[in-house]
């Protein structure tokens, strides 16, 4: 039985035919780590790659783990399970992440915080290492949203790839994503768990591929935006639509009886229309965020609250009764608007009578129709299999090297 040193760091590599850049990212690694005194391995979590990128990782001192489920986080997550160490740092095997440098995020982690984020507007951005889209409007607004959303007050790069975090912490939080949005996940999930996120100084370079990176700009930045509106949905959807929604039924409760002047200004049919419309489009919007707390509830993506109850309201039997409800009330405004139009021998109406009526009928019907099929999706959402789907295998880790770092 042989005494082998515990391992303290893995650096963890995902990786997808990267055989340009693999080498030189486990060599920096395994030189910061020497340089820093710390034993640790380099985890190449390879998605299937036919580049010969394990050979290279191998060759150049990395241990190489194949992960199952395609995908940025599917590899991530096979290489968290399967690593060593008692901290893992992860990062891109594009040569763009300062892997030389690993000392800052070191000495976080074992200062005690669960997450250690990097700041790459804070530690510089070569010229050419990130499109000015991204460093522009795509980091600062998805930041933005985290740090408003989820009360990340410190964390000014919410994006960033390297960060380094206590490994058994981030198995706790049983992440899943398999996607580009594991990076929010990751983050927010530790967020909503209470975990110490601190931030460091990072440097980003062009990365050294000669291929177009995997990341899709548009595709990728919504799935992250996607992503977060499941986890709050509250404050994305229903308190700005249930506002919009209470905005404009005050403004069609006040206008259908007449026209209504406020000082110089007078609101008359016009305003009734957009009053309507803010009715309908806010409760929409109170009705997909319900669908979206369901959801996150459901897939096991956010834990379950006492708080939650309001979306009983989305049950199939609540929705049918308030949509029919909706529905008949519409109806019988509908009903009364053609009457009065054949009392006048269905000629020629007065728009501004008319529409007082026929405008709010309208608008219940729609409303009746959305919040009935709004509860059939809810039911939906809520349907699951007698038998589970299998989960799958854990890979074995391999035997531990005799040598942890090429000497």
């Amino acid at each position: 039985m042989t005494n082998e040193p515990e391992i303290e760091v893995t650096v963890l590599l995902p990786c997808l035919n990267e055989a340009e850049t693999l080498e030189v990212c486990v060599r920096k690694a395994l030189r910061s780590l020497d340089e820093c005194g710390v034993v640790g391995e380099v985890l190449i979590s390879d998605n299937g790659s036919t580049d010969g990128s394990q050979e290279i990782a191998e060759r150049a001192g990395a241990r190489v783990v194949h992960a199952p489920v395609r995908g940025y986080g599917g590899a991530l997550l096979n290489g968290i399970d399967q690593a060593r160490g008692r901290y893992v740092i992860m990062a891109d095997a594009d040569d763009s992440y300062a892997l030389a440098d690993l000392g800052p995020f070191i000495e976080a982690l074992r200062a005690g915080h669960d997450v250690v984020m990097g700041n790459r507007f804070a530690g510089g951005i070569a010229p050419g290492a990130m499109p000015p889209l991204h460093r522009y409007l795509g980091n600062p607004v998805l930041s933005w949203l985290g740090r408003r959303l989820f009360g990340l007050r410190e964390v000014r790069d919410f994006h960033c790839g390297m960060r380094g975090f206590q490994v058994e912490r981030i198995r706790a939080l049983g992440l899943c994503m398999p996607g580009m949005e594991f990076a929010s996940e990751l983050v927010v999930r530790a967020a909503l768990a209470g975990y110490d996120i601190a931030e460091v100084p990072t440097a980003l370079s062009p990365d050294g591929r000669s291929r177009p990176p995997h990341l899709r700009t548009w595709r990728d930045g919504w799935r992250h935006l996607r992503f977060l509106l499941v986890f709050a949905p509250r404050k994305t959807l229903v308190r700005p639509g249930a506002a919009l929604a209470a905005l404009g039924l005050a403004g069609a409760a006040a206008l259908t009886p007449g026209p209504l002047s406020l000082g110089p200004v007078r609101l008359d049919v016009a305003t009734l229309v957009y009053a309507c419309l803010m009715v309908l489009v806010g409760v929409q919007l109170v009705l997909f965020g319900g669908l979206a707390e369901i959801y996150g509830r459901q897939e096991r993506l956010v834990p379950q609250r006492a708080s939650d109850r309001w979306i009983r309201l989305l049950r199939l039997e609540t929705s049918v009764t308030v949509g029919l409800l909706l529905f008949v009330a519409g109806g019988i405004g509908t009903g009364a608007a053609v009457a009065r139009w054949g009392l006048d021998g269905f000629g020629d109406l007065d728009p501004h009578a008319t529409l007082r009526v026929v405008l709010p009928s309208a608008t219940a019907i729609a409303l009746g129709v959305v919040v009935l099929f709004s509860g059939l999706v809810g039911s939906l959402l809520t349907l699951r299999p007698a038998h589970p789907t299998p989960a799958l295998v854990r890979q074995p880790a391999p035997p531990r090297p005799r040598h942890l770092t090429p000497r």
